[in-house]
């Protein structure tokens, strides 16, 4: 048996294993105790995963490291130490099409005084490897093109070959980093960073809370297409190699833009995203035009395909037989991703097997006395959600891969009252304007949501349909949208019994889903946090239900 252990050690520390082309797991630090979102890796992530699946250091074959901006990265912790603490690593991308994707860096770091070898791949591989690996398409022994849009570069198309596991660079679509969309955002209310920070060009980590926030705020605006050919002038095709700092002289461009118009800034940004999707189309359009390849299959990765307005874009275009997202487009799949990176280069092993719940087990932890637990079935959830109205935190199996909370960190309520999106953004302490996502069962979703196709992950927009809207307005958006999830009970038994029993006594097959988990924190990784949390009555884990009466309280909170 071949381990390969992954490793990203900068934001969104994430350690994972892949042994004979099975993902074994799939760790990020954020959801470990608690930890801030985006942070670091560290060395409990490393060593003490490993051991919990019964694999020590000695096991592993290969270790890769992702790559990154400048060739190195910090070592992850006191005990794993490179040349004055820093790791010889791949670069972000490779420097031009046509360059080879899989080609490795090799070097060495010292753990506990041991030397071991290890690989580095670029970052944009990656994305490339981990995505289409995990896709549909390598499981149907079909070759994919990968768009690899990330904060740190333009939109890259690759090809990805199953029978050689290859990956051919085809280059970029236009020269527009990755985060020129939060750099926007940073420039208007209320995202507005200070002056100081807009000046130095570097807002740090909120590049990476805006950019979720500003899709969200850009659902309260209006498209303005008559400034499309002015935007097209501000971002060139292909002008040279785009750097984070080109994404501040657009953005005070766009502002200067768009000055006299009388556009706010949710239609601003609203028009900056319809744009860009506009222009990606386009761009592939055009590379398809020169390729001659009918209707191929597109893997969109990097942290830019949470974006569901140009992920829906992409699959509206037509020119695709089938657009595929994973749930860990952004970094939270960089560990996974150079891991698989690893297994293409020297196993030509194109295929991952791999399922979304292959992340953290729920931890062990003293119980708040004050809960009081019963058991209680799935169905009796249901009946529960229904028969109450309250909000109920589920915490459940395995963590979910990537951001989106699928069933198994979640806060599960009936979407019937339109109140029940403020009191769960209020539970939260999340921004008014946030939408709430619909998780619904996958067969009945056509009838709810156009086009209401399958759609596990929650990185797609389907509008809800008329009749419905007022039956379920806790998930419609202002503009009548709804990223929606779906399930069926292969993929999640559990929450789709839950789902089955509230609509046998709804008539209604959609709950709210929003993640479980404190501001800025990953998901609860145990219960008792959800218990000292204080801000539900109802806690659902495997079969227990735990209440606490004191907090229940009616819609209004």
């Amino acid at each position: 048996m071949t381990v390969i252990c992954g490793l990203k050690t900068n934001h969104d520390g994430t350690v994972a294993v892949i042994a004979d082309g099975e993902l074994v797991f799939s760790y990020e630090t954020e959801k470990t105790a608690n930890n801030a979102r985006h942070a670091p890796l560290d060395d409990v992530d490393i060593g003490a995963a490993l051991a919990e699946h019964g694999i020590g250091f000695g096991d592993v074959d290969v270790f890769a490291i992702d790559g990154w901006a400048g060739g190195r990265v910090v070592a992850p912790t006191d005990r794993l130490t490179g040349t004055d603490g820093w790791l010889t690593v791949a670069p972000y991308a490779e420097a031009a099409a046509g360059d080879p994707v899989l080609a490795e860096r090799r070097a060495k770091v010292v753990f506990d005084g041991r030397p071991i070898e290890y690989l580095s791949f670029t970052h944009a591989a990656g994305h490339v490897a981990g995505s289409y690996c995990a896709s549909p398409f390598a499981a149907r022994g079909e070759d994919a093109l990968v768009l690899a849009w990330d904060g740190g570069m333009s939109p890259r198309l690759y090809l990805a070959h199953h029978d050689t596991a290859g990956i051919d660079a085809l280059g970029p679509l236009f020269e527009l980093v990755g985060n020129g969309y939060p750099v926007l955002a940073a420039h208007l209310d209320p995202f507005r960073r200070p002056a100081v920070e807009l000046a130095r060009e570097d807002i740090g980590d909120a590049e990476l809370e805006l950019p979720g926030k500003a899709m969200a705020y850009a659902g309260l605006g209006e498209v303005d297409p008559d400034l499309f050919p002015g935007i097209a002038e501000i971002i060139p095709d292909r002008a040279g190699p785009a750097t984070r700092y080109s994404s501040f002289r657009y953005a005070r461009a766009l502002v200067e833009l768009s000055a006299g118009r009388g556009l706010d800034s949710a239609s601003l940004i609203a028009t900056y995203q319809a744009y860009l999707a506009e222009r990606l189309v386009a761009g592939l359009t055009s590379v398809l035009a020169g390729l001659g390849t009918p209707s191929p299959n597109l893997v969109f990765t990097g942290g830019c395909a949470l974006n569901i307005g140009w992920n829906s874009a992409l699959r509206a275009s037509g020119l695709f037989a089938q657009v595929w997202v994973p749930p860990f487009p952004n970094d939270a799949g960089s560990a996974l991703g150079t891991a698989a990176a690893a297994a293409m280069a020297l196993e030509r092993r194109a295929v991952l097997r791999w399922d979304v719940y292959r992340g953290q087990p729920l931890r062990p932890g003293r119980l708040e006395p004050s809960w009081v637990g019963r058991p209680c079935s799935p169905d009796r959830l249901a009946a529960l959600l229904h028969d109450t109205g309250e909000p109920v935190v589920v915490l459940a199996g395995r963590a979910e891969l990537g951001p989106r909370a699928l069933g198994n960190r979640s806060i599960l309520c009936p979407p019937t009252d339109a109140a029940a999106k403020d009191r769960l953004n209020r539970m939260k302490g999340r921004e008014w304007y946030r939408p709430v996502a619909p998780v619904c069962l996958e067969d009945r979703a056509p009838d709810v949501f156009d086009p209401g196709t399958p759609d596990p992950y929650m990185l797609f927009t389907h509008r809800v349909r008329p009749n419905w809207q007022a039956r379920i307005p806790a998930v419609v958006h202002v503009d009548g949208t709804a990223r929606l999830q779906t399930v069926s009970a292969a993929q999640n038994p559990v929450l789709a019994e839950v789902l089955a029993g509230y609509e046998r006594r709804s008539g209604i097959p959609v709950l709210c889903n929003t993640s479980a988990n404190l501001r800025g924190r990953g998901f609860f990784p145990d219960l008792a946090t959800a218990m000292r949390w204080g801000q539900a009555s109802y806690l659902w884990s495997d079969g227990t239900l735990y209440e606490n009466p004191a907090l229940r309280f009616g819609a209004e909170g």
